[in-house]
């Protein structure tokens, strides 16, 4: 099963989406610019073979729900990401608000 949901902070609506798979859950949460998701981004993946993209994105890990996400500290991030401010350790909302 698929969901997406509108999430707002700071005023700025955001796409929340998970997806239900045997044992395990994908969960995203995105900008029009970036997003965050669950520990299933491969942020090596996307800073290496996908780096001519410069896709902003954070990873956070051990989360099991869209809430969890957003408050979550990221494990990891692109390098695009950093450029835009963002680093691990920040926490998956703030780093949304970076997004925009």
């Amino acid at each position: 099963m698929i969901n997406m949901i509108p999430i707002i902070l700071d005023n700025h609506t955001f796409l929340a989406i998970s997806v239900r798979l045997p044992k395990t859950n994908l969960l995203a949460v995105a900008s029009e610019n970036g997003y965050i998701m669950c520990g299933a981004l491969d942020v090596g993946l996307l800073n290496e073979k996908l780096r001519d993209r410069k896709i902003l994105a954070g990873r956070a890990t051990g989360v099991k729900s869209i809430e969890e996400l957003l408050e979550a500290p990221l494990e990891s991030v692109t390098w695009e990401a950093v450029e835009k401010g963002i680093h691990p350790g920040m926490i998956g909302k703030e780093a949304l608000i970076k997004m925009i």
